[in-house]
């Protein structure tokens, strides 16, 4: 009996190869100018393959940022053995930033690009969810008499711009440099009375 569960790898393949030939295109041209036909040639596949895996185009982004926002959640939400908040929080950070600079074409596109707002609004979800969750946020609204929700919009789109910025900047920092500083300014944050 065949496992249902699992995807024939010459699906995943093709995904990528559209997946691919749409970023590519992004790079080149604005969004309102990418067709499916540019984007089959491009992937070297005909319209009806693209049409077996998306309904448009707008289908196809709609499932390429629910893909990157299930990675960065599962980077975010990542489990570690480390017993500080700080420590832990320190470590997802970084490994979200070494998975940005790995993924460093797709990310300069979606992300640092106006072009594809549905991608950050996906990455601002997660961070957001992130953000919420920790315990620090009720101390600093506590501390500071801000309300909680402007803390954690403050924070996210702290963070995302942060983010977006580096990315534009061709990443003249390292992930590891780069997450150590945003978890001093975290800290600093935190210590405001």
């Amino acid at each position: 009996m065949k496992d249902k569960t699992k995807v024939d790898p010459r699906i995943i393949r093709t995904r990528q190869l559209i997946k691919d030939a749409f970023i590519e295109l992004l790079q080149e041209m604005d969004l309102n100018k990418i067709t499916v036909n540019r984007i089959a040639d491009r992937a070297t596949v005909n319209r009806v393959t693209f049409y077996l895996h998306y309904r448009d185009i707008q289908d196809m982004m709609e499932n390429m940022a629910l893909e990157m926002g299930e990675r960065l959640g599962l980077i975010m939400r990542g489990s570690t053995t480390l017993k500080s908040i700080d420590e832990t929080d320190s470590v997802r950070l970084l490994n979200l930033l070494e998975h940005i600079a790995e993924n460093a074409k797709f990310y300069k596109v979606v992300l640092a690009s106006t072009k594809t707002p549905i991608f950050t609004e996906q990455l601002l979800k997660i961070i957001t969810e992130t953000i919420t969750k920790r315990r620090e946020i009720d101390s600093l609204h506590i501390k500071t008499d801000i309300q909680k929700d402007i803390i954690i919009w403050y924070g996210s789109s702290a963070l995302i711009g942060t983010i977006v910025s580096w990315l534009r900047n061709d990443m003249p920092y390292t992930p590891q440099y780069l997450a150590k500083q945003l978890s001093l300014l975290f800290r600093i944050g935190n210590k405001i009375e």
